[in-house]
């Protein structure tokens, strides 16, 4: 049965932010939720979009809530259970020209510049949300110890596939353009391509090792 979409209305857990989005409040469960919801047939639902923290549901034009949508927005998660994702390994070259913050890091940290790097590659990542730039993943899962805020001051220019800290994310720049992130880095892997027929590299879930050259 399909339900009006006003049987739905805004409250604690989710919210219209347009006619056709949904913005479900997630916490730290977003990815356990977009697991759920994209394991799910779910005709009515256009575009499911994991954020920080919640999800966005973009539902087809003329669609109406349908019970198993409101089923799959309710239903409490087996948090216990993961859902097999992708391993991606990023050959990486750290410091120098191509991670001009690196040292700054690692005083930061009090690490040596050789031990910050063996940390960050140490570390398995997983691809909290994309966004920023067409495929920029957010990487959960860097170290605390080497968390550090975004620049006071964004560069104007920031080389295609620096590797870069920005609070409690890693990240990497699949193009050139203007940013704030700490650079520490740098891959030649290539995280988006419009020419593909998947062009973007990464998914939400995935998980990322990196290999210091």
């Amino acid at each position: 049965m399909d339900l009006p979409n006003e049987r739905i209305p805004d409250c604690t857990g989710w919210r219209w932010v347009t006619d056709r989005g949904l913005r479900l409040e997630t916490g730290g469960h977003t990815l356990a939720r977009y697991q759920l919801l994209i394991s799910r047939d779910l005709p009515e639902v256009e575009s499911i979009i994991p954020a920080d923290d919640s999800i966005l549901l973009v539902l087809r034009r003329g669609a109406v809530i349908s019970a198993g949508l409101r089923a799959a927005l309710e239903m409490p998660l087996d948090l216990r259970s993961q859902t097999a994702s992708r391993l991606h390994r990023i050959v990486a070259s750290y410091g120098g020209k191509a991670g001009p913050d690196l040292a700054a890091l690692a005083e930061r940290a009090g690490l040596s510049q050789q031990d910050w790097i063996a940390q960050h590659a140490a570390a398995e990542y997983r691809v909290a949300f994309l966004g920023f730039q067409p495929g920029f993943p957010y990487l959960a899962g860097l170290p605390e110890k080497l968390r550090a805020p975004r620049r006071a001051e964004p560069r104007v220019h920031v080389p295609a596939g620096s590797l870069a800290i920005g609070g409690p994310y890693a990240g990497i720049y699949p193009k050139s353009g203007p940013g704030g992130w700490q650079i520490v880095g740098v891959t030649e892997a290539v995280l988006f391509d419009p020419r593909q027929s998947s062009p973007v590299l990464f998914a939400p879930g995935d998980r990322v090792r990196f290999e210091a050259l």
